[in-house]
C-alpha cells in the first residue's frame, strides 16, 4: 500500500516543489501567460483525448456530475449561514468554501490513482465546478454575472465534442487525436509547476480565519463527498474521485477574482496557502481511504 500511496503522492509534490523553488529562486515564470495557455488549448485538447479513450458512458458522466451539485448545494447552504453568523463578507469567503482546486492538483490526483478513467471523470468534476465558477463565483465576487465570458470559454466547446464522441462512439482522425495528446500532456505538469510558483507568491494575512475556513474547505468536502457518495451509491473510481476532487484546497482562481474585485484578496490568499499545506499533509490519509 504505501509503494501504490507514494506512487501517487510524490509526482504531486515534485512538480508543485520545482515550482515553489523556480519561484523562490527570484526566476521568472509568466503565471498569466501560462494560465491562458492551460486554459485556452491545454485543457480543452485534454478533454477532448481523455474523453475519447476514457470509455466511459454519458449516464456516469450524469450521475456524477448531479453528486458535485448536490456537495455544492450543500456547501454553499451551510457557508452561508456560518458566514454570516461570524458577521464576515460572503463575497471573500463562500467562493473559497465552494470552488476547490480541482484543476492544478485535483486532476493530476485523479489520473496517478486512477488511470485514464479517473482523469476523465476527474475532468467531469472540473467541468462542472468550472462552469459554475465562471457564473455564480462571479456573481458572488463581482455582484454581477458575466454569460457571455463564461460562453466563450474553449473548455465547455471542448466538452460539447467531448460529449458528441463519447455519445455517438466516434473517434478522432489520426492525426487531431495525435495532437490533442500531446497538447493536451502538456496541462498537467504545468498545473502543478504553476500551483508550486502561485504558492511562493502568496502570503497568509488573518492566521485565524484562514484556518478556520481550510479546515471548512478541506475535511467539510471530505466528509460531505463520502456522504454523497453514499446516498448516490457511488463505487470504485466514481466514488474515489468523487472523494478526491471534494476534497482539495482553495483554488487559486479564488485568489485572482478577489484581487480583481478587491474582495480582501489577503483573506483569500491565507485560505489558499493553508488549504494546500492542510490537503498535503492530509493526502496520505485522502489517497489511502480512496484506494482502500
Amino acid at each position: 500500500m504505501f509503494n501504490e500511496l507514494f506512487s501517487v503522492i510524490a509526482p504531486i509534490l515534485i512538480c508543485a516543489g520545482l515550482g515553489y523553488g523556480w519561484a523562490r529562486k527570484g526566476l521568472d515564470y509568466p503565471v498569466d501567460f501560462v494560465t491562458r495557455l492551460v486554459m485556452n488549448i491545454g485543457a480543452p485538447c485534454l478533454i477532448v483525448s481523455s474523453f475519447s479513450k476514457s470509455g466511459i458512458d454519458i449516464g456516469k458522466m450524469a450521475e456524477i456530475s448531479a453528486a458535485v451539485v448536490v456537495i455544492l448545494l450543500v456547501m454553499l447552504a451551510l457557508g452561508g449561514i456560518l458566514i454570516r453568523m461570524m458577521g464576515l463578507k460572503i463575497g471573500t469567503f463562500l467562493p473559497s468554501l465552494l470552488f476547490p482546486n480541482i484543476g492544478n492538483m485535483g486532476l493530476p490526483l485523479c489520473l496517478f490513482a486512477f488511470g485514464e478513467t479517473g482523469l476523465a471523470l476527474g475532468l467531469t468534476v472540473f467541468l462542472v465546478i468550472f462552469a459554475l465558477q465562471m457564473s455564480l463565483g462571479i456573481i458572488l465576487v463581482a455582484g454581477r454575472g458575466n454569460l457571455r465570458g463564461l460562453i466563450g470559454q474553449p473548455v465547455l466547446w471542448a466538452t460539447a465534442i467531448a460529449v458528441v464522441l463519447v455519445s455517438t462512439g466516434s473517434s478522432l482522425p489520426g492525426w487531431l487525436d495525435n495532437t490533442t495528446s500531446i497538447l493536451g500532456g502538456a496541462t498537467i505538469p504545468l498545473m502543478l509547476i504553476t500551483l508550486g510558483v502561485s504558492l511562493a507568491q502568496l502570503k497568509v494575512a488573518q492566521w485565524k480565519h484562514s484556518l478556520l475556513f481550510s479546515l471548512i474547505r478541506v475535511l467539510g468536502g471530505f466528509g460531505l463527498a463520502v456522504l454523497v457518495a453514499e446516498l448516490f451509491r457511488l463505487e470504485g473510481v466514481d466514488r474515489g474521485v468523487l472523494i478526491l476532487q471534494s476534497s482539495m484546497p482553495v483554488a487559486v482562481f479564488n485568489y485572482l477574482l478577489a484581487l480583481r474585485y478587491q474582495r480582501e484578496p489577503g483573506e483569500v490568499a491565507g485560505m489558499v496557502v493553508l488549504s494546500t499545506l492542510l490537503a498535503f499533509a492530509l493526502l496520505p490519509f485522502i489517497v489511502g481511504f480512496v484506494l482502500a
